[in-house]
């Protein structure tokens, strides 16, 4: 393989695809002119299927588009997007009598649904530190910070969030622990913060010492707060998306910290190792692509979507290949980018009406054709677009052309 060859050209790839397809069709077919906010609920052509807003892709979309503003091209309708969704989460999307976020609302902001989860918060303290990066208008990095702590009271003080299980069977769970480490870095590149730094650290521990199981080579999505297995099919759950894009949030901390020294280079062997890891229980040896769910002893995987191939996986791994081989350069990671990305791009991208479809059959063939609902939209194709474009410029830099 020509290395710079295969790099240079799957970044142009990259940046049509973001630029002339995937932006392009959310501002299009998404953003509601209005009420404010974006719409994801769409069909294969666009066409709005139901006006229920995700609260989660109020902030998620406003990350992407400032995001894109930062990195790629800096065009006034992405700001534009994204105030106009920041704006709609501070008008409609916080409940006053708890500070807490909904999952759903309606097309003009009327609440629709909470759950116990935080990742509304989460998504919406993104979107306000890279739109304040964006701008630099200090305020709202204020704001995601004040978010971020508001968060950290939630899931620490008894009573405000229901458990997952009774306390017949406590546990904790693996997607809180990861994301919180994205929501704090992203906040600490614009306002630094001892309570950021100190939740990343505690994330990392308890993914090193409670998640990860190296009897069964894997990252476990729920144990009991001792770290041990939950020997139930849900307590025995793999996800190996979550975990690869968990793999590439310890590598970003991990580099961030100098990744060949010390604590960095501590975080970086064991993103390495759940990467191993998970891309065994994930790459379909048969059909290809990243599978939804296993067992972590082998028995049948209870999810109904379980040998699924869902779109954001592939774009996990399409990130956390190029960020090992920047890690290590060791082109073992260059060939599994080359596998996941071969396979995201053969099946994924419709080349009928633009942007993604977002499930298939384990073969590739597609289970539905939509582009969106309440948990697909703009947020895991154009950051893998963005995050890819940004991973290649520094891999070209660094192992490439010295």
């Amino acid at each position: 393989m020509d290395t710079e060859k295969y790099l240079t050209e799957w970044r142009e790839h990259y940046r049509h695809d973001l630029l002339d397809d995937i932006l392009p069709f959310w501002l299009n077919h998404g953003l509601d002119k209005v009420n404010g906010g974006v719409y994801t609920c769409v069909d294969r052509e666009g066409k709005l299927m139901d006006g229920t807003k995700s609260v989660w892709f109020q902030g998620r979309c406003p990350f992407v588009y400032s995001f894109a503003y930062n990195n790629i091209d800096r065009r006034p309708e992405y700001l534009a997007m994204a105030k106009n969704c920041i704006d709609f989460i501070e008008a409609h999307c916080i409940d006053p009598t708890d500070g807490r976020m909904y999952f759903e609302v309606t097309a003009d902001g009327r609440p629709l649904r909470k759950r116990r989860y935080v990742f509304s918060e989460c998504f919406a303290a993104i979107a306000m530190a890279e739109y304040s990066k964006a701008t630099g208008d200090r305020s709202y990095a204020e704001k995601a910070l004040k978010l971020f702590k508001e968060i950290v009271r939630f899931i620490s003080t008894p009573g405000i969030l229901e458990p997952k299980y009774l306390p017949t069977q406590p546990a904790i769970g693996h997607s809180i622990t990861m994301i919180l480490i994205n929501t704090a870095s992203r906040i600490r590149e614009v306002i630094p913060d001892p309570e950021l730094d100190r939740q990343i650290d505690n994330s990392l521990e308890l993914i090193r010492t409670k998640f990860m199981h190296p009897e069964f080579k894997a990252l476990l999505e729920m144990v009991t707060p001792e770290g041990e297995l939950i020997d139930t099919i849900n307590g025995r759950v793999i996800n190996p998306g979550h975990c690869i894009e968990t793999a590439w949030f310890l590598l970003e901390e991990a580099h961030y910290r100098g990744w060949d020294e010390g604590k960095g280079k501590e975080i970086k062997e064991m993103a390495l190792q759940i990467l191993d890891w998970s891309w065994e229980w994930g790459w379909d040896e048969e059909f290809g692509g990243i599978i939804n769910f296993r067992d972590c002893k082998g028995f049948p995987a209870q999810d109904y979507s379980q040998d699924m191939k869902f779109w954001w996986p592939q774009t996990e791994a399409v990130i956390a290949t190029l960020y090992a081989y920047l890690a290590t350069g060791d082109t073992k990671y260059l060939e599994m980018h080359r596998m996941a990305n071969d396979w995201t791009y053969e099946f994924l991208p419709d080349p009928v009406y633009g942007e993604w479809f977002g499930y298939l059959h384990r073969d590739g063939s597609v289970a539905q054709p939509a582009k969106g609902n309440l948990f697909k939209g703009p947020f895991h194709v154009p950051r893998m677009l963005i995050k890819s474009q940004m991973l290649i410029d520094e891999i070209l830099a660094v192992h490439v052309r010295k």
